[in-house]
């Protein structure tokens, strides 16, 4: 999960006045496990971001798949990783 306030600067707040019905914020609250409603939209929110940067990243990687070098070994990698 991402550092709940990573992306977030104290000194750019938007006070936001939303109409949301009760039953959503229930569920936000219940499933973020937030300490009140603005961390649990905060939660919401970051994962949706985060979930959103994921399916573009799944997008560019679907029409250019990564490739390999010719002379790649998953064992050189380990290898390399343990003389570490």
């Amino acid at each position: 999960m991402i550092d709940k306030y990573d992306s977030v600067s104290y000194f750019n707040n938007m006070k936001v006045t939303a109409l949301i019905p009760d039953a959503i914020i229930e569920e936000v609250k219940k499933y973020s496990n937030g300490k009140n409603i603005t961390d649990s939209l905060m939660i919401a929110l970051e994962d949706w971001i985060a979930l959103q940067k994921l399916k573009n990243l799944n997008s560019l990687v679907r029409e250019t798949p990564l490739r390999f070098q010719n002379n790649f070994s998953a064992e050189k990698i380990r290898k390399l990783n343990q003389k570490r």
